[in-house]
């Protein structure tokens, strides 16, 4: 039998100064397994060396690093069926917890040494009209959220995940200003007004027990889409309290569900999406179904 082959990409910034090169060695060593690994080194790297590694027919790609790192490989495997592994690296892998895969690093490797341990998941993406940017797995946000996101250095996301923004925050909250939605929704024009917008493919919120929705699947084909209101400080907070206790986004959240959306605002936003800035104001974003291949456990 062949041995297997699998190319790992690897942010330097994620996790600890020095990357687990024994661990991987190790274990796939162990296995028969032969595998190589490739750094990023500027942003999108991640996009170009999945290609490479579909061009040089490995067998897996794996990503070690934060929710950036996963979505640009993630970006440059849709749609080749070629599997993704997913190796946490850093703390802010919200991906993974989302798919259920071990935030224990040899236990992850896991899901590639022993086949009889794992299954493939197809996960939906969310696209975008600028083919400059990466597609995204879990959600993309216009207004706050990306507004918390700026100036946040991503070594800092990549190390400490969601507490990296929390620094952000107070500001954003101060700062923000509501703007004038113009939605079109799977062709349908939507007027509407808040603070912001977010396009989720996945629920989980990056705290635990935190999720948007329910019903926001990553695998059923939609994006859920949703306008945050006005509101003060003590209203998120109650907003957040309702969320963490597992009932459906009401008022002040206005939601769709949506294969297709295109954004204006009124003042311009930012964009953001899976942690990692995109630019401004406007933007149009589809739902690509079975768009990745992914080893989660059986």
């Amino acid at each position: 039998m062949a041995k297997k082959n699998v190319r790992i990409i690897l942010n330097p910034s994620a996790g600890s100064k020095n990357p687990p090169l024994r661990i991987f060695n190790n274990l796939f060593h162990q296995a028969n397994i032969d595998w190589d690994l490739v750094i990023t080194k500027e942003r999108c790297d991640g996009i170009c060396l999945a290609e490479k590694a579909i061009n040089d027919d490995v067998d897996i790609v794996a990503a070690y690093g934060g929710d950036g790192t996963v979505m640009e490989v993630a970006s440059g495997l849709q749609g080749t069926g070629i599997p993704m592994a997913i190796l946490p690296g850093g703390t802010g892998n919200i991906l993974s917890i989302e798919l259920g895969i071990p935030q224990n690093l040899q236990e992850a490797c896991t899901l590639i040494t022993r086949p009889e341990k794992s299954r493939l998941r197809s996960v939906d993406l969310g696209i975008t009209n600028d083919q400059t940017v990466p597609a995204f797995a879990l959600r993309a946000g216009v207004g706050l959220e990306a507004s918390m996101l700026e100036g946040t250095d991503r070594e800092l996301k990549e190390r400490y995940g969601i507490f990296a923004y929390i620094m952000g925050a107070t500001q954003a909250l101060r700062n923000i200003k509501e703007a004038q939605y113009h939605l079109v929704l799977d062709g349908k024009a939507v007027e509407c007004s808040g603070l912001t917008c977010l396009i989720a493919n996945a629920g989980y919120f990056g705290v635990p027990g935190l999720v948007l929705d329910p019903k926001v699947k990553i695998d059923d084909g939609l994006l859920d889409v949703f306008v945050l209101r006005k509101m003060d400080l003590a209203q998120l907070f109650s907003l957040a309290a309702t969320i963490v206790g597992g009932n459906e986004l009401k008022d002040p959240a206005l939601h769709w569900q949506v294969q297709s959306v295109s954004i204006e605002s009124d003042p311009i936003q930012s964009t953001q999406a899976d942690g990692e800035m995109w630019g401004q104001s406007p933007i149009e974003i589809k739902v690509k179904k079975d768009a990745l291949q992914v080893l989660v456990p059986a």
